[in-house]
């Protein structure tokens, strides 16, 4: 059954949302597409967990993550985070940075 809500609770929790924006977006999924031709990564999930907005990319279908690219707000200022499992790996105030983490790994060749 559908939830009531009232509009002035949703006007106060609307503000602890996150969202990647369409640069953001535009950046996670070139670096999707580069690992998908490579036959690295084969899907992705985008969610929101309260005050963080997370994409998660999987090697297989039916997998735990891969890695997943967080971003989280502390006030005004966001960070992101790339995650594998509980533990992060790189934290970087522009996804640009935590990006970059991803991009100079090694790979099995």
């Amino acid at each position: 059954m559908t939830e009531m809500l009232s509009l002035a609770d949703f006007r106060r929790n609307r503000g602890q949302r996150v969202f990647f924006n369409r640069h953001e977006l535009r950046q996670l999924l070139d670096l999707y597409s580069r690992r998908v031709s490579s036959g690295e990564w084969k899907d992705y999930a985008i969610d929101q967990h309260g005050p963080m907005a997370v994409f998660s990319v999987f090697r297989h279908s039916f997998d735990q993550p891969a890695y997943a690219i967080a971003k989280r707000t502390n006030g005004r200022a966001c960070d992101f985070l790339i995650l594998r499992g509980r533990h992060t790996l790189k934290r970087g105030k522009t996804i640009g940075e935590a990006l970059d983490f991803l991009e100079h790994q090694l790979r099995l060749v």
